[in-house]
């Protein structure tokens, strides 16, 4: 999600109502290119919203750049940096006077800010941050918006449009954008409608701060296909995709933002501070300020600050977790594709093998008709008492017909032999293709890093990778690993196990021969218990339970899922089976969506 002009509106409307009047106690400089500013709040906002202080965040960051409020705290270096050292001799306790959004949308905020000189006198500073990806910077300068000093430094020689250096005068970058704040009916025809594009890429790269979220958004409120081009737009869709621009720019001019994080799973894909009808956002309930979505997968935060630090927290947690788990990743997809082609190879020999009833016919037949066959005969034609039809055998004409017969019958044996051992070696290349494709589900699933160990002890004792000794005194690493724990709407307890040995411990140790195991059917997925307490289950436990193992197996993208489910006690696990493999022959099943919006999370 692109920190767009929408968020940045957001966030000034946020500042100002917090921040405006509060004196600058402490100014950090924790990053080369990030501030940590403490503000003292006035006696007005600390009264309304029931804090004395609060931290800015200001990072300049080419990677991430991010402005929001917080408590948390962050070490900084011992030794000032310049630039912090001029901020802190310039604006601390300093009072800020006002926070602005230049530009109508740009991705800029202006702090102003009044202090006393060190002959007594009032001066006034500006404070800017611009978010504008690898070229955002934190700028300094006085009330005739000179430049004093800025956090990175931009010579001519790096930019041709804007050198940002200290005695240089300030200005905003031109982007050749209109401000969506101020536009009319005819001006967005003249600037949208005409284009041989995309209309969603007509929209946001026409207006400034608006992201191809937003435009797609716009386009799908008019009803209006957002690939679509522009310029081959109906008068009526014109029309339509206008009208929607319109309400979402009364929404920002009036600041009336409904903040939100869009998940698919459990990981975060977008935030927007305007809701997002695309993702299932519900518009009719979007003027209700204590929403609560009730559509999976939205999460509504009214603080924009609060949803900024979740949001990248969530999303450090999900890309920390994908990137330890490359390399677990790269072995199983490996070991996978090595034994799915192990497995087509075997069933190609299978069908090979199955010639060998053929050849023990044809030994059976010529000890039967073999006076017939004359020497130097390349065939015989015989009639097949098997099935009453006339068959012809190929003959070699150097062999006698019981030379042949012989033949043809140790060619029968080896086949068979050969149809033996391939029975066994594909019925443990299958386990195994079985377990590597649960073992890519469970990684799927992991959200903690004591996930992934519990996944590595699987593959090492499986021999799938190196057994590697961590702990201390030679001893194996302690795993911390436990199941998902979820309470269902009428309180049971329902777990699901993340990998293949918690799946075994859940089934065999956990539950006991009267609660109910559930499992999708056929594909891999957690091992999911409902444990009954002795009571009697509702319909709907069942339902939940169901819904936990269909979201927590590899059909949690359909629609529907179809669940095994069954008492435990009928659940076996045969002797010298892989982790997690289990059989059951009588069942019930029922088909249901991967939805757990209304099961409650009780551990993870």
């Amino acid at each position: 999600m692109a920190f767009d002009g929408i968020t940045v509106a957001n966030l000034k409307r946020d500042f100002e109502n917090l921040l405006v009047g509060g004196r600058i106690y402490k100014i950090a400089q924790t990053e080369s290119d990030e501030l940590f500013i403490t503000v003292k709040l006035s006696y007005e906002a600390a009264e309304q919203y029931g804090i004395k202080q609060t931290r800015l965040v200001l990072s300049s960051d080419a990677s991430l750049p991010l402005v929001y409020l917080t408590d948390e705290t962050k070490a900084s270096p011992m030794t000032a940096p310049n630039f912090c050292m001029l901020l802190r001799k310039h604006i601390q306790n300093g009072r800020i006077t006002s926070v602005s959004q230049p530009g109508g949308l740009e991705r800029i905020i202006r702090f102003e800010i009044e202090h006393l000189d060190e002959m007594g006198d009032l001066r006034h500073k500006v404070l800017l941050i611009e978010i504008m990806g690898k070229y955002s910077n934190i700028i300094f300068t006085d009330e005739q918006d000179v430049i004093i000093d800025s956090i990175k430094h931009i010579p001519a020689s790096v930019s041709s449009v804007r050198e940002v250096l200290p005695g240089r005068t300030y200005f905003i970058p031109s982007q050749d954008k209109a401000n969506p704040l101020e536009t009319t009916a005819d001006e967005f025809s003249s600037l949208v409608l005409g284009k041989p594009m995309p209309v969603f890429k007509a929209i946001y790269s026409s207006y400034t701060g608006l992201s191809p979220i937003i435009a797609q958004e716009i386009c799908y409120r008019a009803l209006v296909d957002a690939d679509k081009p522009a310029n081959a737009l109906s008068t009526s869709e014109s029309i339509s995709v206008y009208r929607a621009f319109d309400v979402i720019m009364e929404h920002v001019r009036e600041g009336s933002f409904v903040p939100a994080i869009y998940y698919d799973g459990d990981a975060p894909k977008e935030y927007s501070s305007i809701p997002l009808s695309i993702y299932g956002f519900d518009l009719k309930n979007a003027s209700n300020p204590s929403l609560k979505s009730s559509v999976p997968g939205i999460r509504v935060i009214s603080d924009i600050s609060a949803l900024i630090s979740q949001y990248y927290a969530e999303k450090n947690v999900v890309t920390r977790i994908k990137q330890k788990s490359v390399d677990l990743r790269k072995i199983v997809q490996t070991t996978l594709e090595r034994n799915v082609r192990k497995y087509d190879l075997q069933r190609k020999q299978m069908a090979d093998c199955d010639k060998k009833d053929k050849y023990r016919v044809y030994g059976e037949l010529l000890n039967t008709y073999g006076y017939s066959v004359n020497e130097g005969d390349k065939s015989i034609t015989v009639n097949d008492y098997n099935t009453g039809k006339d068959i012809t055998i190929p003959l070699d004409p150097t062999l006698s017909a019981r030379e042949n017969a012989n033949k043809y019958f140790d060619k029968y044996t080896k086949l068979k032999r050969t149809a033996q051992a391939l029975e066994e070696q594909m019925k443990e290349v299958s386990e195994t293709i079985e377990q590597l494709e649960s073992i890519a589900t469970s990684l799927d699933i992991a959200k903690k890093e004591a996930d992934l160990a519990q996944i590595r002890q699987e593959l090492s004792e499986s021999g799938y990778i190196k057994s590697h000794v961590t702990g201390k005194n030679g001893r194996k690493e302690k795993i911390t690993s436990r199941p998902f724990h979820y309470l269902s709407s009428d309180g049971f307890d329902i777990y699901v196990g993340k990998n293949n040995i918690q799946n075994d411990e859940l089934t065999f140790k956990t539950a006991n021969g009267g609660d109910w195991w559930f499992h999708a059917k056929k594909i891999p997925g957690s091992h999911v218990v409902l444990l009954t307490g002795g009571k009697e289950v509702p319909d709907r436990a069942f339902e939940e339970a169901a819904a936990l193992a269909a979201y927590y197996s590899k059909g949690k993208v359909q629609e529907k899922v179809e669940i095994d489910y069954l008492k435990r006690k009928d659940v076996k696990k045969p002797n010298g089976a892989k982790p997690g493999f289990v059989v059951y022959y009588t069942n019930y099943s029922m088909a249901i969506a991967p939805d757990i919006s209304s099961l409650k999370l009780i551990s993870d």
